[in-house]
């Protein structure tokens, strides 16, 4: 509840608010033994599937980090390109190669607008970011 408190935590409040409000909404549960206790299962088995989220980006970020993405485009005099290569061309790039990223979780500081290898930082997680190395080539042809 946004004022009140997060996820797990004891916080006290008038008793009609809470017989009123919150427990009807579902908002809230009244600490008791039982519901504490439940509360711990839940949050061990909440923090062993987000270790199980961890170690599967950890393992998807040592993929990413070894392989190379290659992004043709098209290209005017002195090889400039025509628009820019962006995180949406990279995670079409990546879903081709059958990684599914999301385009947010490019972090592009800025479009790529000249060709060459860049390298491209890829969040899999909140705390593990795996580098994608990108190929900026001329369309043959």
């Amino acid at each position: 509840m946004p004022n009140l408190g997060k996820a797990g935590e004891i916080k006290e409040v008038a008793p009609g608010y809470a017989r009123n409000y919150l427990i009807p909404r579902k908002c809230v549960l009244p600490a008791t033994e039982t519901n504490i206790r439940l509360w711990e299962e839940k949050k061990k088995l909440i923090e062993k599937k987000e270790l199980e989220k961890i170690k599967q980006a950890q393992e998807l970020a040592k993929v990413i980090e070894k392989m190379s993405s290659t992004i043709e485009v098209k290209v005017g005099q002195e090889e400039k390109l025509f628009g820019a290569v962006t995180n949406n061309d990279i995670a079409e790039a990546l879903n081709k190669e059958g990684i599914k990223i999301d385009k947010k979780d490019i972090l592009l500081t800025e479009d790529i607008h000249n060709i060459g290898v860049y390298t491209v930082d890829v969040r899999l997680h909140p705390g593990v970011t795996a580098k994608l190395k990108v190929w900026v080539v001329a369309q043959r042809g």
